[in-house]
């Protein structure tokens, strides 16, 4: 019987059993930021440790940093100026590599990792961020982890955890146009629950997932923590080799053909057993947007608010609960909710490929942002921002009224001067709908495609994009 990706990785990694049954696993790549790191890098002070192999650890600062002028230090906002300059600090104390933003390499962890190339096939990865589920697109095993984990890694550069059960989720047949790898994501935990996930390890495939570029299986895989997954992955094939190939950290020269032979070979086997088996049709996946306060609160957007008999026993009490927070009724149509603002970026849609898909509609249409829309465009990194300018996308997003700022997490959790104001509606291309997740402790989420922002954000309301942009 073969092995899946996981079971190979697990096993390369794996230190040693300790008396807690908890299994040591080494980690290959440990990214910090600014918002989990200040306290385990106290906790190591206060114990005399260092950091163990610095060469593997790598920082950024991406929650807490403004995207408009204001980013220049020191920041308006003390504390976060503070967390700031405590990663720096530790940084350069412990011969940690940070990625500078008066160097032009700030980004949101999860995207500058893989755009640098350090995020590889066969890995172990953590990084004190639920979202690092990410980095598993490459065929990486990627997780989130608290605070006192930081500290264990940057001590020991091991994990200590429990093996997971590995769920295989197929996605078959092929997208219909104006579908992205957003709506899937949303799809599957629609269908399967944001619990589904608990214990498992979940492996996307299928004829859909092969057929996506890196940026839409990064898509795929940061949203498997929603669904409630330690972590997501896609086993590595040729479109990953081609997307590492030449990066700053990436294998070259006699070493590139040896890493991707080794690559390879960390794949699934054909014969690989799972725990559990779902399978997806593709062109049933319709642009999602959700209604209510988790991720898996989702509908296509030509359908109505579910009614509680319509609805699991248990998910009554939640669904209840979202109706009064988003103010809106069961039966309601989603299509033709108004908002205030719409927000494209962070870790799960702010990478090139999502603002080019943006700007590719807009040059088509000639349409601009409705009046009373605060429209954001936050690049996931300094790297995708320029890139975007050179594309002169600068000039065609002001002229259509989009605002496109600087890199970083932004709107999407408003651990920034990016928020949301009062009971604001914003549609958004972020992960998380939770209660006062985008800075405002009443405002309100509407998660979808950025294609789907761009739309609503254009229409006023919520629209299908297809229309709206003659798909």
């Amino acid at each position: 019987m073969g092995k899946s990706l996981y079971e190979k990785v697990w096993d390369r990694h794996a230190v040693g059993t300790l008396s807690s049954g908890q299994v040591q696993l080494l980690m290959g790549l440990h990214l910090v930021h600014e918002v989990t790191s200040p306290q385990a890098f106290e906790m190591l002070a206060q114990r005399g440790f260092g950091v163990l192999m610095p060469d593997r650890t790598f920082a950024t600062v991406d929650h807490i940093i403004p995207t408009d002028r204001g980013r220049l230090r020191p920041y308006a906002d003390a504390v976060a100026d503070q967390m700031a300059e405590m990663l720096e600090g530790n940084a350069k104390k412990h011969g940690i590599r940070f990625f500078a933003p008066d160097a032009g390499e700030q980004g949101v962890v999860h995207v500058v990792g893989p755009e640098m190339g350090l995020t590889q096939p066969g890995m172990t990865i953590c990084c004190g961020d639920s979202h690092t589920s990410t980095h598993g697109a490459f065929g990486a095993i990627a997780f989130g982890i608290g605070t006192s984990q930081v500290r264990d890694v940057l001590a020991t550069q091991t994990l200590a955890m429990r093996k997971l059960k590995v769920r295989r989720i197929e996605v078959t047949g092929a997208l219909r146009p104006g579908v992205y790898a957003k709506d899937v994501a949303l799809h599957v935990i629609a269908r399967l629950g944001v619990h589904a996930g608990v214990g498992f390890a979940y492996e996307f495939g299928g004829s859909v997932v092969d057929r996506m570029s890196m940026d839409e299986r990064m898509t795929l895989c940061n949203m498997s923590i929603e669904g409630g997954a330690r972590c997501g992955y896609v086993n590595p094939d040729d479109t990953t080799y081609a997307f590492l190939k030449g990066r700053p950290y990436a294998p070259s020269s006699d070493a590139w053909a040896r890493a991707v032979a080794d690559w390879r070979a960390v794949a699934s086997d054909p014969d690989a057993s799972y725990d559990d088996r779902v399978v997806f049709e593709g062109e049933s996946i319709e642009p999602m947007v959700t209604w209510g306060i988790t991720p898996g609160q989702a509908i296509g957007v030509n359908g109505r608010v579910p009614r509680l008999e319509d609805l699991a026993e248990g998910e009554r009490a939640t669904a209840t609960e979202a109706y009064a927070y988003m103010a809106l009724e069961p039966g309601q149509a989603i299509r033709g909710t108004k908002i205030d603002g719409a927000f494209i970026g962070s870790c799960t849609n702010g990478r090139l490929s999502d603002f080019d898909e943006v700007a590719r509609l807009l040059r088509e249409t000639g349409k601009s942002v409705s009046p009373g829309v605060r429209a954001m465009l936050v690049p996931g990194s300094q790297t995708v921002r320029r890139a975007m300018v050179e594309k002169g996308y600068d000039e065609l997003f002001a002229s259509r009224g989009f605002d496109l700022r600087e890199a970083g997490c932004s709107m999407c959790l408003g651990m920034n001067p990016d928020k949301l104001v009062g009971s604001e509606v914003c549609a958004s291309s972020s992960n998380r709908n939770f209660k006062g997740r985008q800075g405002s402790p009443t405002g309100r989420t509407l998660l979808m495609s950025p294609a789907m922002v761009a739309a609503a954000a254009i229409a006023g309301e919520v629209t299908d994009a297809r229309e709206l942009f003659n798909r």
